[in-house]
């Protein structure tokens, strides 16, 4: 595993982040605590020590799962949390949403099940639609002042409102926006219109998630397998219902069996060139080995092309450059 800066902080981060959000079966789908042992183990094995999960994950036994098995090993990792949803199901109105009533309740609870005094990364999980930028920011500004949080990030929001928030936090001297999160794959490349130049412009550390599509690109969908697709409801999953999809499944296929590496390797090889931290969430031991094998794939620049041009939203839009790994080459000091 390589390490890289973390945007513009001091964070020396592996390049492949582990989701917890299949540790637990709150949600009727999931990874038993042995199952979760078992892959939070060999992704430390492997050098992995970025942790991401969220309070809402399996109704907060994801946190709790995650708290045990940091005991005696807590500041090997970097541990990054979530609130915006609430930890139970339907939980009251005054704990959900980006409120500092809800922040602050959250972060407790949070705090709690993961059996640690402090959030290394700290994530608005989304947009609540009602909370100003200001009222969060500040709210971040308390948390860090109390200890409980290191630095602060917004998940699923959109470039304009990064922006704002970045700058209100300059202007105010609060503990800045350090991060970003959002989907990011080949069958979602929305963000590189304005989230991956607008992270990049602000400094911020970059971790994007579902780098398979919720498992359609490893073409296990094809075989009959149900997984995402039904396992929650459908919910963070990209059919394979287009041409284009087809194309990209196909083209993602073709050059697996080029290089002797399998389909989701090959995509999160690719997720992996755009400066990002990929961020996995494997329900199993097979498909954390399997993800993490991603870190042995060089993709050709040819490679890149074709996967750049069957994916482009745009047909008329210009092939990208070929681009590294996070770590391979940057600007920012890199640790093999």
């Amino acid at each position: 595993m390589k390490y890289t800066q973390f945007g513009n902080t001091g964070l020396q981060v592996s390049q492949i982040a582990l989701g917890t959000g299949n540790f637990g079966t709150g949600w009727g789908h999931g990874a038993d605590p042995d199952t979760s042992r078992a892959v939070f183990d060999a992704y430390a094995e492997a050098g992995g020590n970025f942790i991401d999960t969220a309070d809402i994950y399996q109704f907060g036994q994801a946190e709790e799962v995650l708290g045990s098995l940091l005991q005696g090993r807590r500041e090997n990792f970097v541990i990054a949390t979530k609130f915006t949803n609430g930890a139970v199901p339907n939980a009251d109105r005054l704990v959900t949403g980006n409120s500092r009533k809800a922040l602050v309740a959250s972060v407790e609870g949070s705090l709690k099940r993961l059996k640690t005094d402090r959030i290394d990364i700290y994530w608005v999980h989304h947009p609540d639609g009602v909370t100003p930028s200001e009222e969060i920011v500040r709210g971040f500004e308390d948390l860090a002042r109390a200890g409980k949080i290191l630095y602060a990030g917004l998940s699923n929001f959109p470039a304009w409102r990064l922006s704002r928030a970045v700058t209100l936090a300059e202007l105010t001297h609060a503990v800045p926006i350090a991060a970003a999160q959002f989907e990011h794959s080949l069958v979602h490349r929305e963000p590189e219109a304005e989230l991956f130049p607008a992270s990049e412009a602000l400094g911020l550390g970059v971790v994007t998630w579902s780098p398979l599509g919720g498992g359609m690109l490893t073409g296990k969908y094809r075989q009959g397998e149900k997984g995402r697709a039904e396992g929650l409801g459908g919910s963070v999953f990209q059919p394979e219902n287009s041409a284009q999809r087809t194309k990209v499944l196909d083209t993602v296929l073709d050059i697996a069996d080029e290089l002797g590496a399998s389909a989701d390797q090959v995509a999160i090889a690719w997720a992996g060139t755009h400066g990002a931290i990929p961020m996995i969430g494997p329900r199993s031991l097979m498909q954390l080995t399997s993800n993490l094998g991603a870190i042995a794939v060089a993709l050709s620049a040819e490679q890149i092309d074709r996967l750049d041009a069957v994916s482009s939203l745009d047909p008329a839009t210009p092939v990208r450059s070929p681009r590294l790994w996070a770590g391979d080459v940057t600007p920012r000091k890199v640790v093999a």
